[in-house]
């Protein structure tokens, strides 16, 4: 089938290095996809990734609103590090200011994500991979440990709207991560595939509360970990159960379903195989971030055209990218940095 060079295809890819190789650029040209993503090795200096991000947009046909992600959450997953951005502590030290002080915690955690939008609005990235609304259970992965805001979901839920918020309100847009809930892995999913026991009665009452209280965000990534209660045999990514009755259905979520890292291992079989079964089970986007030309053909060869549903939700996406508010960051700096610095 000839596709229309018009058309993005259902996929978001990352690069192997700090500016495109001449086969990247053409096989950005050729597949078109719909969004691109950023990691530490594509990280240098902050002239280097603005020129980064412009490039990527070229091959695609130009435009602000296409979307460059990057997980920037502070603590350890913080792929733009000192001394070009300060270094933010991670999500269950804001949690820990929230338990002492609820209203100084959501302004924690506002704060912190205006302050990453403005780190990255300027070197041309629109969306970043936050809030995590994961709710830790004790003895969890460090793959999740302290990314998460906390143990209880309506804190979780709060402190995730609130970082959210904070990201809008810079220009750009969150993208809620594990769906429905990957607080229970007590693997990590990059090597092996995480198993939860929970029944579903213990999951609707925790660890899917945050993501039906922000339902109505316009993205989310899926999590590479199995419900028994509700699919034995499929990790959420990959089950169509999970993403009809739990996602689209309990949660209520109509936004755009992006997977988790098609190259992570809690995936069985080849690239191929996997993206296939991303893309059999209902999810309107996956995600290749390796930068792995073998790999990023294989996606490329398995996914369609943007269309039906996933394309509406994509095009919903794009359009919602918020003008920011022209906010002090000076002052704003100074705020956050005073009350980290006393929690």
């Amino acid at each position: 089938m000839i596709r229309p060079m018009s058309e993005s295809k259902s996929f978001i890819s990352g690069c192997k290095g700090l500016a495109l190789t001449a086969d990247e650029k053409a096989f950005f040209r050729d597949e078109r996809p719909w969004g691109f993503i950023l990691f530490g090795r594509n990280i240098a200096d902050p002239s280097q990734v603005a020129d980064l991000t412009a490039e990527m947009r070229e091959t695609i046909g130009g435009g602000g609103d296409i979307p460059v992600l990057i997980d920037q959450e502070g603590g350890r997953v913080q792929r733009i590090k000192p001394p070009h951005v300060q270094q933010y502590p991670n999500a269950a030290a804001l949690g820990a200011i929230y338990r002492q002080d609820e209203a100084r915690g959501l302004r924690a955690a506002w704060l912190m994500s205006r302050l990453h939008a403005f780190d990255l609005a300027r070197l041309g990235i629109n969306v970043d991979c936050l809030p995590v609304l994961d709710v830790a259970v004790p003895g969890v992965h460090d793959v999740i440990g302290n990314r998460a805001y906390g143990r209880e979901p309506e804190i979780v839920a709060a402190m995730g709207r609130a970082a959210a918020d904070g990201l809008k309100a810079g220009g750009l847009l969150p993208v809620m991560k594990h769906m429905p809930g990957h607080g229970r892995t007590m693997v990590d999913s990059h090597h092996d595939l995480p198993v939860a026991h929970a029944s579903r009665a213990e999951l609707e009452a925790a660890d899917f509360v945050p993501f039906m209280r922000m339902k109505d965000e316009l993205m989310a990534m899926s999590a590479h970990i199995v419900f028994t209660d509700i699919d034995p045999a499929n990790p959420a990514t990959t089950s169509a159960k999970v993403v009809d009755e739990i996602i689209r259905g309990h949660i209520g979520f109509d936004g755009l379903l992006m997977s988790d890292d098609v190259s992570m291992n809690a995936l069985k079989g080849d690239i191929a195989m996997r993206t296939r079964a991303i893309v059999a089970a209902g999810l309107d986007m996956v995600l290749h971030c390796h930068g792995i030309m073998e790999e990023m053909i294989a996606v490329a060869e398995n996914v369609g055209p943007l269309s039906g549903e996933g394309r509406r939700r994509a095009e919903a996406a794009r359009a919602g990218l918020p003008a920011a508010d022209g906010a002090d960051e000076a002052a704003l700096r100074e705020e956050f940095n005073a009350m980290i610095a006393v929690a």
